[in-house]
């Protein structure tokens, strides 16, 4: 695996009271509503080698029926070898999110004793299921981003939770490739306190996420419950346009939130976005924290020896547009962080996959014709088919 593209989640996925119905479960997963094989050679030819393809394990645990479950799985195996018929490797991804509207989110299974044990059966089921696909050409991933482990003054959770969650994808199949993570969303910090050796496995490839800066790459987004939903259009590099017009659209920020903020929290919300901005005045200060992570992750591989080649990019994006608003980012800034991502990635050897092929952070064009925009694919290092 070398240039990764992750596969749509939950972008217009109906409530769990529809989840039963044959529509739902013929376009499962969600990334095949708007697909045909054409876009799927597009994804080739543009030069990805793999898919991550997100699963959310909430469709198999939330009152699921064993028929639900065994339709979910039978599906996700017609997905794969549709990938596969179009000459990508993939990696299957169960993909946990957090939610306050389901019964089931991450922070539900990882706080809950007893159905973190039904995800590990859940989990070994759909392993067993993959067992029977190539292990050349297929990978499993049995977890998205734990939401623990965040606090370095705690003793970390993740670790025992992380041993047992590999004990039952590696029973569920022991020739294919494991793909693991660290804590703290699946964080460089996260997997700087993951042992590989508590796993002894040497078929296991270890990922991280990274999205710094923050404050760049989230403009606009809703659902991050700060002060993201009122911050648009700050510039890549961020000095970009000079350090007056910079200043200026940091003005015009700090307003809005004054302004359209509920009023109990304006001054929370303030005080958090002056921290963020404030660490990206410049582009020097900008790559300085976008290097971090590679750091801390290149450092960890050389402690226990682990091939950079064994060390993989999971995610990383910048929004594209949040949905409903009508802010849409420039690609040309796009691009140049995505450049600036993956060059940092292939300075250190690891292979990386992109979020996403569409949604909020979706590097096409728009989600219905599934065009690739070339600009993007440019700053990938990619060309468009």
């Amino acid at each position: 695996m070398q240039h990764g593209l992750n596969l749509d989640i939950w972008t217009t996925w109906p409530g769990p009271e529809r989840w039963d119905e044959e529509p739902v479960l013929a376009n499962f997963p969600e990334w095949r509503q708007n697909a045909n094989a054409s876009n799927l050679q597009d994804i080739r030819k543009a030069g990805f080698d793999f898919v991550r393809m997100p699963i959310d394990p909430a469709i198999f645990l939330e009152d699921a029926s064993d028929r639900r479950i065994t339709r979910l799985i039978a599906e996700t195996l017609k997905s794969v070898d549709m990938l596969h018929a179009v000459g990508l490797k993939v990696i299957v991804d169960f993909h946990s999110i957090p939610s306050d509207v389901r019964k089931v989110g991450t922070n539900q299974i990882l706080a809950d004793k007893d159905l973190f044990g039904r995800y590990l059966e859940v989990a070994g089921r759909l392993g067993k299921a993959l067992s029977g696909t190539d292990p050349a050409t297929t990978a499993f991933e049995p977890f998205n981003e734990p939401v623990v482990d965040c606090d370095p003054t705690l003793f970390p959770k993740w670790p025992a939770m992380l041993e047992q969650l590999h004990a039952a994808a590696r029973k569920a199949m022991p020739k294919h490739t494991l793909i693991l993570s660290g804590g703290c969303w699946s964080s460089a910090f996260g997997l700087a306190k993951i042992d590989p050796g508590s796993v002894a496995d040497d078929n296991i490839i270890w990922a991280f996420h990274t999205y710094e800066p923050y404050v760049l790459t989230h403009q606009g987004a809703d659902w991050t419950g700060d002060s993201m939903s009122y911050v648009e259009g700050l510039p890549y590099p961020p000095d970009l346009m000079g350090a007056k017009a910079l200043d200026e659209r940091l003005s015009i920020v700090r307003n809005t939130i004054e302004t359209k903020a509920p009023e109990e929290r304006r001054d929370e919300l303030l005080t958090g976005f002056n921290e963020m901005a404030g660490g990206v005045t410049n582009y020097g200060m900008v790559l300085a924290m976008l290097n971090e992570p590679f750091d801390k992750a290149e450092a960890w591989g050389k402690e226990y020896g682990i091939p950079s080649k064994r060390i993989y990019l999971g995610e990383f994006g910048m929004i594209r547009q949040e949905y409903r608003k009508e802010f849409r980012m420039p690609s040309s800034w796009r691009a140049a962080y995505l450049k600036d991502v993956i060059t940092a990635a292939e300075k250190r050897g690891f292979p990386w996959s992109v979020w996403s092929w569409g949604g909020a952070f979706g590097i096409t064009l728009d989600d219905e014709k599934r065009a690739f925009d070339p600009v993007i694919l440019k700053g990938l290092g990619l060309k468009a088919p």
